[in-house]
């Protein structure tokens, strides 16, 4: 009887097969999926993920209303049967490519530097939101100031609810959230730039608009809403409040090694999540589209996948 050939020796010139940045949805999940692939796996957690402000991930199938710190810790508990993925609260500092191999250079809480390396690295690094420089937009992001209505809407529906913004931007969400509540008014923040096609449309749905300068938003300490005030002192009753906030990347890795990106600052990404360079995938919040725990999670697995199989490809040669 002959004997069947063995596969291949794995990789052994490397650190890791897999060095995932980033320990969010996107990441865990990726790490999940490639520890079933028995691969070698480092996952580097350079901190809080953006969520955390949020008391809950909502939409999460079989998750649904969890607290993001939990939801991470039963992914974390969930990679303990695989033990060729180590999880590190370290940062990435740099990562670069040298002779086919990835080197990254990670700095730990205490700011000791070491080197590791890996045959393929994956960005799950998210994004950091930019927010109004006014009075009460920090204090209560997460909770009385909102920026996913699919995430949040439930939890405020039926309740007197503004949107801020200018422009097509605004209108767009405005129209959107008024699936939640009948009572929105749109808050301009000066003047508004709308259109009178988009005045029109808001009409239609019997949302308001006003211009005023807003001076600041005051809530209370539960975190939620209570009023805007505006600078001529007068005050709009509300809940909660929707805006769509600027954001950059929460790290620079991407634009160091030349990732190409979008015009908005995400990381240009194929449809097997690899970036514009070999060997480095992208997924989460810091790639393009619908930014939520889930889909989140549904692109690190998706990366994942891909960068298995590509490692197979080059470890059984045709």
């Amino acid at each position: 009887m002959a004997t069947p050939p063995r596969r291949p020796a794995l990789s052994t010139d490397t650190d890791y097969d897999v060095i995932i940045v980033g320990a969010g949805s996107a990441g865990l999940s990726a790490a999940l999926v490639l520890g079933r692939c028995r691969r070698e796996v480092l996952v580097l957690d350079g901190g809080p993920p953006r969520n955390a402000p949020s008391p809950s991930v909502q939409g999460f199938f079989t998750r649904d209303c969890t607290p993001p710190a939990d939801l991470l810790q039963m992914g974390r508990n969930q990679l303990t049967p695989y033990s060729s993925v180590k999880i590190k609260p370290w940062k990435a500092t740099k990562v670069q490519k040298q002779g086919g191999v990835f080197q990254v250079e990670t700095e730990n809480e205490t700011g000791h530097t070491t080197q590791k390396t890996a045959r393929k690295i994956l960005l799950a690094t998210g994004v950091e939101d930019e927010l109004p420089p006014l009075d009460g937009f920090r204090e209560y992001w997460g909770r009385g100031v909102l920026h996913c209505p699919y995430c949040h809407g439930w939890e405020v529906r039926d309740q007197p609810l503004a949107v801020y913004g200018r422009g097509k931007t605004v209108t767009g969400l405005a129209l959107l959230v008024s699936r939640w509540s009948r009572e929105v008014v749109v808050c301009t923040d000066g003047p508004g730039g709308l259109s009178a096609h988009a005045q029109r449309r808001l009409r239609k749905v019997g949302i308001e608009v006003r211009e005023d300068k807003v001076a600041r938003l005051v809530g209370g300490s539960d975190g939620m809403l209570r009023c805007v005030e505006f600078e001529d002192g007068t005050y709009l009753d509300r809940h909660a409040l929707f805006l769509h906030a600027h954001q950059h990347q929460r790290t620079q890795l991407a634009e160091a090694l030349g990732c190409k990106r979008t015009s908005k600052g995400a990381i240009k990404v194929n449809k097997q999540l690899q970036t514009s360079l070999t060997g480095i995938y992208a997924a989460g919040d810091a790639t393009a589209g619908l930014q939520q725990a889930v889909t989140a999670a549904a692109e690190g697995a998706t990366a994942a996948v891909a960068i298995n199989e590509q490692l197979t490809r080059e470890e059984v040669p045709k």
